[in-house]
């Protein structure tokens, strides 16, 4: 696979054995030649994979270091274009008939000894160099690590410490002053800044009109900033709209509203400056709380006396430790007693610092080990802490990105690609990686499976932080703190792994080649200096109103392309014959070429701007992510290797195509969204969907949201083989009329999201069966004074989370011995029509395990005195349960329940 550290050694050695390939032996003399070289290359990624353990260098041998990885690449680019010319065919380098009659012509063979002597040269000349220069390469010393998969990232660690401050921080702004008032929270990167201001934001929203955060970042683009905080505001802005009309628009949008805005991480005077008039003085009591690490720009923020600057402080040694401890071992009385005395040392270097405690704590606790040795080597490598510099924060994750192995430390590189404080979806991510080559094959293991553990990996040591997270607790997408992005710079840069273009004013390099391009500004004078034929990975972001020509780009694999230009060219995709990752998410627009099935290595198409696309997709054999803005193509039954598919305009499918998915038994996940100008599905479609359903024997996820009658899919017969369906989240839009019989038989079952006219005590048996359902989100939408019982002996063995939406909690009631292991209770219901004798809902108290019930209460149309009596029924009810559950009761001004006929 493809490595930081080895460039394309190890993917080279791999085709070099196909060149050793029945139809090439054929060839004289060319099989010593192509053995000769993978021996050559052998030596050179292990000498590579040696170097790649040493912190230190000298010149000389860094300079041979990096002229190896780049002949890598090289010689990889060059086997690879011979392979598109010669005729590459299906996942092997085999070639039929015609392709072995070809290679009999003299100029084939000329071409084929050509390449070859091409290569000898660069590995000969590349060798010569260490030997000219008599390069020693020494013995690393680092302790070797024993690898393990540790625990899923704890969101709770990072609020130890939190509490004081920010109940200091809610008094603060809870004051009955009217006027506008701004809280700089103050203090070094790494510190907490931003847990800390996120938890004020959790806490206080509510009390609002209106409320957003938004990141600055260290370069801002100020109108993608003004857009963002926007359209969480609920409001669009025109893409070609500069900054001056989106702060006329956020402050005519802000006038009449009390607000609370966080403005996250700002790094200059200038910045604030103009930020600050998109926020209006109402006298409505809104509250700005703004972050930033340096002291001038806390200052010009809080220019009011009645604004207040909050200067963090490093953990006290109480939290620093329950912090560490935890994230180690679960409490501070489970580390063993030869670990402590160091374990106090390495508490001390890190100097109450949060990021520098969960950044060792992980990489510790991802280790696994309880040798002492290993505990001071970690010890003797931090700096002296308690006064941090950036240099000295550097170190301390610089320990944690040494101790990576190769393959992560690659993969943890490819997310400087993204700008500062973008969240990465973690499915792209991961698909990003695979068609680079970064993830392993070896042992007929899953791709895309490895793919998702060398991510968890990355969130267990800290090293990303996970940005929500499905049922399942995956993250969905995650972030770089900005000091472990700034590391990341510092390592590309000594690695070239990739070059960011940020600043049309910079002055580029010529001395190197780009592997790997990142675009955020216009840059039109800086990319004529870029040799784009290099390029693997390209990626443009922002306002930049110039893409490169495609055809440039001869050796890409992955274009990633998220702007909001007007128009974005796409003329030369189909060249691109090396393209494995194709996304497009601009709200600009694309029009894709009338071809594409030349783009026989693609295996993800995710269009969302392009109006059309080519038919000719179901001639891609590789393609496993499909995500297209119109109805299906013709022939979609011919992507037989299509894992992931995203319907977006179901209304428009015709049968025909509807049925042919049956025929894609390697689908996983199916995903028909809503979209608000689709039309009614009809019986005939929704028909031929539920033939298909029954026949997609290793579907994982279905979630379909559409306008018709779910009823259609009643007669739904799951394969007689082992069913995989984990995850099954039904339309919003049109529910069932009642619980499908067939929802009994999905064994594998973890999450269903279903919306019912009327839940039935054997609906409610059908689902109790279910042997691991961990979370379960019903809508009743039907009004009912039907009581549903939830009864014991077994009923929902795993289920650990439920949501209910119905008429009146009153309805529900829970026996002795129901839902086991349930620890969080949801419930959504109106006030309106509650009687104060009413008790909500029954048997509370038979939920043992329960930990957490809140209540969103619709009070539209509600007097008061039923408001107060649906809150009271609730605390009285939780007061019966023998471990007093946290409560949580929200009253809201809508209705959570809309009574169908």
């Amino acid at each position: 696979m493809m490595s930081a550290s080895t460039g394309a050694m190890s993917s080279i050695l791999s085709k070099l054995a196909t060149l050793m390939g029945e139809e090439f032996v054929k060839l004289k003399n060319l099989q010593r030649e192509v053995r000769f070289i993978g021996d050559e290359l052998s030596s050179m990624k292990d000498t590579l994979e040696m170097l790649s353990d040493l912190e230190k260098l000298d010149p000389q041998t860094k300079r041979w270091r990096d002229t190896l990885r780049e002949m890598s690449y090289d010689i990889e680019d060059i086997i690879d274009d011979f392979m598109h010319r010669i005729g590459e065919r299906s996942k092997s380098y085999w070639f039929d008939h015609k392709m072995a009659r070809l290679l009999k012509k003299f100029r084939a063979r000329y071409q084929i000894a050509n390449r070859i002597k091409k290569i000898k040269a660069l590995v000969l000349e590349t060798s010569a160099r260490r030997q000219r220069y008599k390069l020693d390469i020494p013995s690393s010393t680092d302790v070797p690590i024993d690898q393990r998969l540790a625990t899923l990232y704890e969101n709770a660690v990072n609020l130890i410490g939190v509490e004081g401050p920010t109940n200091e921080l809610l008094d603060c702004l809870k004051d009955k002053d009217r006027h506008l008032k701004v809280v700089s929270i103050v203090g070094f990167g790494g510190l907490g800044k931003t847990t800390l201001a996120n938890e004020v934001y959790r806490k206080l929203k509510e009390n609002f009109d209106c409320s957003a955060f938004v990141p600055v970042s260290q370069k801002p683009d100020i109108p993608k900033l003004l857009s963002n905080l926007l359209s969480q505001l609920g409001i669009v802005s025109s893409i070609h709209a500069d900054a001056s009309d989106l702060l006329n628009k956020l402050r005519e949008h802000l006038q009449d509203k009390r607000y609370l805005i966080i403005v996250d991480d700002i790094w200059d005077v200038y910045a604030w400056r103009v930020i600050k008039h998109a926020f209006p003085e109402n006298n409505l009591g809104s509250r700005l709380i703004t972050t930033t690490r340096i002291q001038d720009v806390a200052t010009t923020c809080c220019s009011d006396q009645a604004d207040v600057i909050f200067e963090m402080k490093p953990l006290g040694d109480r939290d620093s430790r329950r912090l560490f401890f935890y994230r180690i071992f679960g409490s501070e009385e489970s580390c063993p007693h030869h670990l402590r005395d160091v374990s106090v040392e390495i508490l001390k270097k890190c100097g109450g610092l949060p990021l520098a405690l969960i950044s060792i704590s992980s990489m510790l606790a991802s280790e696994g080990t309880m040798q002492k040795e290993r505990w001071e080597h970690v010890r003797n490598s931090l700096g002296s802490g308690t006064n941090y510099t950036l240099n000295e924060m550097r170190q301390i994750l610089n320990l944690s990105y040494k101790d990576l192995p190769c393959h992560l430390k690659t993969c943890l590189l490819y997310l400087g690609m993204y700008p500062e404080d973008y969240p990465i979806e973690r499915s792209n991510l991961e698909r990003q990686w695979i068609a680079e080559g970064f993830i392993s094959k070896e042992n007929g293991q899953d791709v895309e499976k490895v793919a998702r553990n060398y991510f968890n990996e990355l969130v267990n040591r800290s090293l990303i932080q996970p940005v929500g997270s499905d049922n399942g607790g995956s993250a969905t997408y995650c972030r770089v703190h900005d000091m472990m992005l700034d590391l990341i710079l510092v390592k590309s840069a000594e690695e070239n792994f990739f070059v960011i273009i940020d600043d049309p004013r910079a002055n580029m390099r010529l001395d190197y080649k780009a592997r790997r391009l990142s675009i955020r500004c216009n840059g039109r004078k800086i990319l004529k200096k870029i040799d784009m034929s290099k390029v693997r990975s390209f990626m443009l972001f922002g306002r930049s109103d110039y893409t490169p020509p495609l055809s440039e780009f001869r050796f890409l694999r992955v274009l990633f392309i998220d702007t909001n230009n007007g128009t974005i060219d796409l003329t030369g995709l189909c060249k691109l014959h090396q393209l494995r990752y194709l996304c497009i998410g601009s709200t600009g627009s694309c029009q894709l070429p009338t071809q594409i099935r030349m783009l026989q290595h693609l295996e993800t198409l995710d269009l969302y701007s392009c109006g059309s696309f080519p038919s000719d997709i179901v001639h891609l054999p590789r393609l496993m992510y499909l995500s297209v803005p119109t109805r299906l193509p013709n022939a979609i039954s011919n992507l037989k290797s299509l894992r992931y598919l995203f319907i977006r305009n179901f209304s428009a499918d015709t049968p025909d195509n509807i049925r042919g998915l049956q025929e894609l038994t390697n689908l996983r996940y199916v995903f028909i969204p809503w979209r608000e100008f689709s039309l009614n599905v009809s019986g005939v479609q929704m028909a031929a969907l539920c033939s298909s359903l029954g026949r997609l024997c290793s579907l994982e996820e279905l979630n379909v949201d559409i306008k018709g009658c779910m009823d259609g899919l009643m007669p739904l017969s799951p394969p007689p083989t082992p069913y995989c369906l984990q995850r099954l989240l039904l339309s919003r839009h049109c529910p069932f009329s009642k619980v499908p019989t067939w929802m009994g038989q999905l064994r594998n079952l973890d999450e269903l999201r279903c919306h019912i006219d009327v839940l039935l005590n054997d609906s409610v048996g059908i689902l109790a069966e279910l042997p691991v359902l961990t979370h379960l989100d019903l809508v009743i939408c039907k009004d009912t004074s039907e009581r549903i019982s939830i009864y014991g002996g077994g009923a929902f063995p795993a289920l650990k989370r439920f949501h209910l939406r119905l008429r009146s909690a009153s309805y529900l009631n829970f026996l002795a011995g129901a839902m086991p292991k349930l620890w969080e209770l949801q419930l959504k219901f109106n006030a309106h029509g509650w009687k104060q004798s009413e008790a909500a809902p029954a048997g509370i108290e038979h939920l043992l395990a329960l930990k957490h019930l809140s209540a969103q209460i619709g009070c539209a149309a509600a007097l008061e005195y039923e408001k107060e009596s649906a809150a009271s029924a609730l605390r009285s009810a939780l007061n019966m349960h023998p471990s007093q559950p946290r409560l949580g009761i929200h009253l809201s001004n809508y209705d959570f329940f809309f009574a169908r006929e």
